[in-house]
């Protein structure tokens, strides 16, 4: 199970971010239409992503908390023609579901997303990466807080929430 620090802020500054990730030679891998599927459990979030690049059943758990924040993942690769969305919506029922353009970057280990998020608006995510276990968590959260200040994110912009969240709280 990886270990990943993440930042989600609000963002109307994608061109220059775009920029700054293209000076730095990061590796671009492309731009995905993912359907995030929320569904309703006890413990953490679990979501069903459905993507051109990306499509994974997913469990994590974070805590809210702007800024960096650890999330413990568990990836599981999902065949897009599968039954596997139905089977999970009739055992556990849909909470809400993340529909959003997503553009992928790369530099080492931290994974950039420049995102449009349907009803929620854009916004750049920034995750610290550690496969192995073996990196501290101080180096991941350096390396999350020096973009961060790279891409100038104001803390007013800092979400301490998961998508799935913002669209429920909208909802309400």
């Amino acid at each position: 199970m990886p270990n990943i620090i993440e930042i989600k802020a609000r963002s109307n500054q994608q061109e220059r971010i775009r920029e700054i990730l293209r000076n730095k030679k990061a590796l671009e891998k492309g731009i995905d239409h993912q359907v995030d599927t929320y569904f309703k459990v006890n413990e953490g979030r679990l979501k069903l992503r459905e993507g051109n690049i990306e499509n994974h059943l997913i469990h994590y758990h974070r805590n809210n908390q702007a800024g960096p924040k650890l999330s413990q993942v568990t990836l599981y690769p999902s065949q897009p023609a599968s039954n596997l969305k139905k089977i999970l919506t009739d055992s556990l029922g849909i909470l809400t579901v993340v529909d959003k353009k997503r553009e992928i970057y790369f530099i080492d280990n931290v994974k950039f997303h420049i995102d449009i998020v349907k009803d929620l608006g854009t916004f750049i995510e920034i995750e610290a990466i550690d496969d192995s276990n073996e990196v501290p968590f101080e180096r991941l959260q350096e390396q999350c807080e020096y973009y961060l200040q790279l891409f100038d994110v104001r803390e007013e912009n800092l979400v301490s929430v998961s998508y799935s969240d913002l669209l429920l709280n909208k909802v309400e």
